[in-house]
């Protein structure tokens, strides 16, 4: 398939940001895949902690979001290292003086990569999971008239505050650690992020992933090894402000502060023109059924689709084969629709 295996940088200059002040000089990195010739365009932000890697599943000739019809494009969330984060951004707004960006403020910014700088004028399909999945409503509140299709996975419309106070008690357990120094750390918080990845652990899976011991059928011998191999493994390696700065992001996230919803979630949603495919996991622990059932039924032409089986938030992205599978599935027959 044809893709740029490192990411683009678009230079925005000093963004001004919804909430107040400005990212200066900020950068958006993005990958393309497929020809730019293409009559439609998908968008597919990264999640939390992600970059285009982990959408990388989805894309590609003769899968989903087959390149040889469509043209992809994964712009990187503000925060997650690639694009201008606190890891990466010259004094005075680096490190914990990174500025808020919001959900509205990352849309905006892809906004402009599309339309202004690749040229698209007609989104097929915006999808994403998780963070992605607001952004995913983000862009169709905003942009009614470009995007022609959503598909959120195992995302929301606005972080719930049972979102809020989980959010919180990786923040604190990340801080918690005496070498964060209020972010100014010399070397990054091992302890803080070790005690994050364990909170994590309790979250991302169902109860019903560990009471079936899925942990031992994927080769590990324990629990603690599991954690250890897969969740302490998987963020090792990123920066301590990085994650906050995008869990500040997640935790203000809501369609509702859309200019001309004047903060009302409920009418931004019922503002989408967008065909919706509203995909949440059946047993997802902070982003539940019923409270994208609640979006749906507040959306002109949304469909609610359960994606099944155990793995919890996890199975938005591709872990689960089944789930992957499904998730597949329902995006190639809405996009055929």
């Amino acid at each position: 398939m044809a893709r740029v295996s490192e990411p683009d940088i678009l230079s925005l200059g000093d963004l001004r940001l919804h909430g107040g002040g400005v990212l200066p000089d900020a950068k958006l990195a993005f990958n393309t895949y497929g020809s730019p010739a293409a009559s439609q365009a998908i968008v597919f932000p990264t999640w939390f902690a992600g970059t285009h890697e982990a959408n990388e599943w989805l894309i590609g000739e003769g899968r989903a979001l087959d390149t040889s019809k469509y043209f992809v494009v994964v712009p990187h969330l503000f925060g997650n290292g690639v694009s201008s984060s606190p890891s990466n951004t010259p004094a005075p707004f680096d490190r914990a003086r990174f500025p808020h960006v919001s959900i509205l403020d990352n849309v905006d910014a892809q906004h402009r990569l599309l339309t202004e700088h690749l040229g698209v004028d007609r989104v097929a399909l915006v999808l994403g999971a998780s963070m992605g999945a607001a952004q995913a409503y983000q862009w169709a509140a905003r942009y009614p008239d470009l995007v022609e299709r959503i598909a959120p996975i195992t995302g929301s419309s606005h972080t719930s505050p049972h979102n809020q106070v989980f959010l919180e008690g990786l923040r604190a357990a990340l801080t918690a650690d005496g070498s964060f120094a209020d972010g100014d750390y010399t070397e990054q918080p091992r302890a803080g992020l070790r005690a994050f990845s364990r909170v994590y652990a309790g979250w991302g899976l169902s109860q019903a992933f560990y009471w079936q011991r899925i942990h031992e059928r994927l080769g590990f011998s324990s629990l603690e090894d599991f954690i250890v191999g897969v969740w302490e493994a998987n963020f090792a390696d990123w920066d301590a402000n990085d994650l906050l700065a995008m869990m500040r992001t997640w935790t203000g996230a809501d369609i509702g502060q859309t200019p001309g919803c004047g903060g009302d979630t409920a009418a931004a949603l019922a503002s989408i023109k967008a065909r919706a495919l509203v995909m949440p996991s059946e047993r997802d622990l902070y982003f539940p059924v019923a409270d994208e059932r609640w979006a749906v039924e507040r959306m002109a032409d949304a469909e609610l689709l359960v994606i099944p089986g155990v793995w919890g938030h996890i199975a938005g992205g591709g872990a689960d084969p089944e789930a992957a599978k499904f998730i597949a599935a329902a995006l190639t027959r809405f996009l055929a629709s």
